[in-house]
């Protein structure tokens, strides 16, 4: 059997989004190839499919060609794939071979499964394939939200993730300690592969995956994450993040570019949460807000009357 293979180079930030598209027509899966910088992050990134050579490729092939270029109207700057001819052979163990062990902060390492990783002391290791779905420490706004969480968590928080993906976020935090993680994603297919993920890292008895979103949530929380987008964010502070947030409990959003980052900020106030930290990589940022102890649960209600 003959296969095409599909690839396209791009920055970190976009090839989830290319992976998403490319696995529309490649049934066995997408491959992310990582190239690391020297901080041991990602800089360039090669995504790959491969689709049967059948009597349908040519109409498959200018799918592909269309949906990649629809893509690119949003992200600009995606080039034309490379299409190239290769005979039958295990092509999964080639790329196999081509993903390295991610270094995502000091402390958090996530390696593929099928790769061994002599792990320190103070090392925290999560077991996740790349090109699964959403969120694989590739873009930079997971890696601003690891970073946050890193130096926020405390043993025995009570943790919610909004808008989980693989649950990343989620499985860091309760391999910090966390006494309890909500996972919740409005994709289906994010809660299974967050719930696979927890078992495979053996914190399924912490991570509780949940299809939905902030409207069916419930409780307050230490420690609220959302790597989500900017708008989404400024629409949940109108809804009632800040109900959300325990009195003296800590917000982390990100997913926000610069010049949406006065609005977000200015959204986030209006809710009594006060922006105490702001991270950035590149054009995105992430914000840490505190909302003051002793402050009204249902604050953003009471300041919309």
């Amino acid at each position: 059997m003959q296969w095409l293979e599909v690839s396209v180079s791009v920055d970190p930030e976009v090839a989830e989004a290319v992976a998403e598209v490319l696995s529309r027509y490649a049934p066995q899966g997408v491959a992310i190839d990582l190239e690391v910088n020297s901080s041991q992050l990602a800089d360039h990134v090669v995504v790959k499919a491969y689709l049967v050579a059948d009597e349908d490729i040519e109409a498959r092939r200018r799918k592909v060609e269309e949906s990649l270029w629809h893509l690119s109207c949003i992200w600009p700057g995606i080039p034309e794939p490379t299409f190239t001819s290769i005979q039958d052979q295990d092509w999964t163990t080639g790329w196999k071979e081509s993903i390295p062990i991610l270094h995502l902060t000091k402390t958090v390492v996530v390696r593929p499964s099928w790769r061994e990783y002599r792990q320190h002391k103070e090392e925290i290791v999560l077991e996740m394939d790349p090109g699964m779905a959403f969120g694989t420490g590739l873009h930079p706004t997971t890696q601003l939200c690891a970073e946050a969480l890193e130096a926020l968590m405390a043993p025995n928080m009570r943790v919610l993730d909004l808008g989980t993906g693989t649950g990343i976020l989620s499985l860091i935090a309760a391999k910090m300690g966390a006494e309890e993680v909500i996972a919740v994603d409005t994709d289906m297919n994010a809660v299974a592969v967050t719930r696979r993920n927890a078992r495979a890292n053996d914190v399924a008895h912490l991570v509780r995956p949940v299809h939905g979103s902030l409207a069916d949530v419930s409780g307050t929380y230490d420690l609220i994450l959302a790597n989500i987008l900017a708008h989404v964010i400024i629409d949940m502070a109108n809804a009632g993040l800040a109900a959300r947030v325990r009195s003296g409990g800590t917000l982390v959003v990100s997913g926000i570019l610069l010049e949406q980052l006065v609005e977000v900020r200015a959204a986030l106030d209006r809710v009594g949460l006060r922006v105490v930290d702001q991270r950035e990589n590149g054009d995105w940022v992430a914000l840490v807000a505190k909302k003051a102890a002793g402050m009204p649960p249902n604050l953003n209600q009471m300041r919309s009357v």
